[in-house]
């Protein structure tokens, strides 16, 4: 099993949509960078679970747990002309763009917020990609010693 971050806008969609959403499941649709799309398609198994991260609001940070639901598969809102995500150099016979499905595991009581996570920058979360400057990826990979030390975050205020 692998650990996983994956950010969300939360005034797009964000856990509580994941929990109002049929099976508490939902695409993970709209990743268009190539790293974090290699991260879903090469590394990410059904199984794996990951931090349901809000990121660009006001008090950004790990909202909950999901579960990876199925393998990578096509992003279908790459070959639709209306979608934002829309990709005209795509094509079905060869796509660009992958997604797995996510299904929400749990809500955290409490955020666990960046600045909580940035504390522990220097030590316990060295190396945790969301804390590298400048790290806009939406599909993060977590270590296994990472993800049971924020795990512990939870219960601290």
């Amino acid at each position: 099993m692998k650990y996983w971050l994956l950010k969300s806008e939360p005034d797009e969609f964000g856990i509580d949509d994941l929990k109002t959403s049929p099976d508490q499941t939902t695409s993970w649709e709209g990743v268009r960078n190539y790293q974090a799309r290699n991260f879903m398609r090469n590394e990410m198994s059904r199984g794996d679970r990951a931090f349901f991260y809000h990121s660009s609001c006001a008090v950004p940070g790990i909202a909950g747990i999901v579960q990876i639901a199925t393998e990578a598969y096509p992003d279908p809102s790459q070959f639709d002309s209306r979608s934002k995500y829309y990709d005209a150099s795509s094509s079905p016979d060869d796509p660009r763009w992958m997604l797995v499905d996510v299904r929400l595991e749990r809500v955290f009581e409490r955020l666990i917020t960046l600045k909580k996570l940035r504390n522990y920058a220097a030590d316990r979360l060295n190396g945790l990609p969301l804390l590298r400057r400048g790290n806009r990826l939406s599909v993060l990979p977590v270590s296994p010693a990472q993800w049971r030390f924020i795990l512990t975050l939870e219960r601290t205020n």
